[in-house]
């Protein structure tokens, strides 16, 4: 299973690429124990909501790369971009990728 790692979705770089530099991702890394490595495979997710207002994940499928500065960036197919509810966890029950957002 690909780990999911949050990232501003308009934090690009000249090549539109995702970096992977916001707190929120340095966060996830470390509540997930990851350290970034070249071509990974990750599904990248950021804050978004239904039409009702309850949190609904954007989420996107990406491979980690190294820059030439020494940075990290998701190399991103915008073409798997979906919502979290769109996805059913293995117990059947759709959520969004922080459980601690849900709504109440």
């Amino acid at each position: 299973m690909k780990p999911r790692l949050y990232a501003d979705f308009q934090n690009l770089d000249d090549d539109g690429h995702v970096r992977l530099n916001t707190q929120g991702t340095f966060h996830d890394l470390s509540r997930l124990g990851l350290t970034l490595t070249e071509g990974t495979a990750l599904i990248l997710y950021t804050d978004d909501a239904d039409e009702t207002g309850r949190p609904d994940d954007l989420l996107v499928d990406g491979l980690v790369r190294r820059t030439a500065d020494g940075g990290w960036v998701a190399e991103v197919d915008w073409d798997s971009l979906r919502h979290a509810s769109d996805e059913v966890r293995l117990d059947g029950d759709p959520g969004t990728t922080n459980p601690a957002r849900k709504s109440i």
